[in-house]
């Protein structure tokens, strides 16, 4: 199966020069990097041409060190082949990436999660609009430099009789717990505690 993979990457690179950028196999799979403008190009010819016709999912990666911050990645099924590809995209913090909705329709939610979620528009998108969070959120959760505790949070006023939104207020500071023993103190042994002393007669 890797020699049929690597077949298929070297049969892309030949095809769509310029459009597929490199190829790799890893752990028996093949992923396949293209230019973030020529994507509907590559994906089509995956469907039409070596028949990859099953869309499975669209996600992103955040690398926040990296000049182009983000990869987007697609991941399609040959049935008839019997095979998975993964087509990899790099793209800026502040650009947008071409829906591929006209050649897989499934890719429609997809793609408004991969926005809300990481904050990447597709353009051509019929309803680019955040799917998984809720109105009036702030930032995009699964990029790295988002905090852990969030922008606000939402409770239900029985004041006011209605749900509000408050900034993030943190009670007290962070503490500092050691996680591998929280056993830790008894006089005698505990099993599984890697810490505890064993004392002689015990």
């Amino acid at each position: 199966m890797s020699e049929a993979l690597q077949t298929l990457g070297e049969t892309l690179a030949a095809a769509l020069p310029g459009a597929v950028t490199g190829h790799s196999m890893a752990f028996g799979e093949l992923t396949v990097m293209a230019k973030a403008g020529d994507i509907i190009s590559v994906i089509r010819y995956l469907r039409d041409e070596q028949r990859f016709v099953s869309f499975i999912d669209v996600t992103a990666v955040d690398w926040p060190g990296r000049e182009r911050r983000f990869d987007v990645v697609y991941h399609l099924l040959s049935p008839y082949k019997n095979m998975r590809v993964r087509v990899k995209i790099e793209v800026g913090e502040d650009e947008t990436v071409e829906s591929i909705i006209g050649i897989f329709p499934g890719a429609d939610w997809f793609e408004r999660e991969t926005y809300d979620l990481y904050g990447i528009p597709f353009t051509g998108h019929p309803d680019m609009r955040r799917i998984l969070t809720d109105y009036g959120f702030e930032g995009h959760p699964l990029r790295k430099d988002f905090p852990l505790t969030g922008f606000v949070e939402v409770r239900y006023d029985d004041e006011q009789k209605r749900v509000v939104y408050d900034r993030v207020r943190l009670a007290q500071e962070f503490r500092n717990f050691d996680f591998l023993s929280p056993w830790e103190g008894p006089d005698y042994p505990l099993p599984g505690d890697e810490k505890a002393e064993q004392k002689p007669g015990t």
